[in-house]
């Protein structure tokens, strides 16, 4: 066989390393024991959520390959599981990893909303409704619905637009505070363009809401507008 052969017939070095190979203090796995979560990229960190790359591709590798493609890691999270499924590598086991980590970021935001904590600091209920809406691929106007200490007694999703709208009623609002004997209510909806600048459609229909529950002695405490990387608090800008 010639050297020329052989050199066709190698392995890419890429292909004949494994992680293993790698200094232990490059390995995802071993960066996080001895220097914590936030020492690690993106990728390192979905690197060691899925454990194993795919054929070809080293988990590190094939998880950057997968960010890029997703176009980042709120991309990532942002694709309905039929997306999700079309990228490189991911299977249904792997879709349903990412999944329940959203799932598991809901429910942890959820925790001080439930027990009146949360309403103390603002930033928590942002990021709440920004984990509930910013993947959102049309718009989405939802309530929390408060008791008399505002703890959330339930998180909804009451109307669905286009791309860049959504019909609200003021009137199925009012069904839905009395149907769980709210004591307040939060609005939220999210801009999918990513601009969270609210409209003055925004602004009025906000007040029509306000002037609804007024009538049934419930109030309305905020109403926060989501986009790509900012939230618009009615409350902060003195609209509320």
């Amino acid at each position: 066989m010639s050297e020329t052969l052989r050199i066709k017939t190698q392995e890419p070095e890429a292909l004949r390393t494994s992680i293993k190979d790698w200094r232990v203090e490059e390995r995802p796995r071993e960066k996080l024991a001895a220097h914590g979560a936030a020492s690690l990229t993106d990728a390192e960190l979905l690197a060691v959520m899925f454990g194993t790359g795919r054929q070809g591709q080293d988990v590190l590798e094939w998880s950057r390959s997968v960010l890029k493609s997703a176009g980042g890691l709120a991309g990532l999270f942002a694709l309905p599981q039929e997306q999700l499924l079309e990228l490189p590598g991911v299977g249904l086991a792997r879709c349903m990893q990412v999944q329940a980590v959203l799932e598991l970021t809901r429910r942890y935001l959820a925790t001080p909303l439930r027990d009146g904590a949360g309403f103390t600091r603002p930033e928590m209920v942002k990021d709440y409704l920004a984990a509930q809406l910013r993947h959102q691929p049309r718009e989405v106007f939802a309530l929390l619905l408060l008791d008399s200490q505002h703890r959330l007694l339930h998180y909804c999703e009451l109307f669905y637009g286009t791309i860049n709208a959504a019909p609200v009623y003021p009137r199925e609002i009012i069904k839905l505070v009395m149907r769980h004997n709210a004591a307040a209510v939060i609005l939220a909806h999210n801009h999918p363009s990513g601009v969270a600048e609210p409209s003055q459609a925004d602004q009025r229909v906000t007040t029509r809401i306000q002037e609804a529950l007024t009538t049934i002695d419930v109030a309305l405490l905020d109403h926060f507008v989501i986009g790509a990387g900012e939230t618009v608090s009615f409350a902060e800008r003195g609209w509320l």
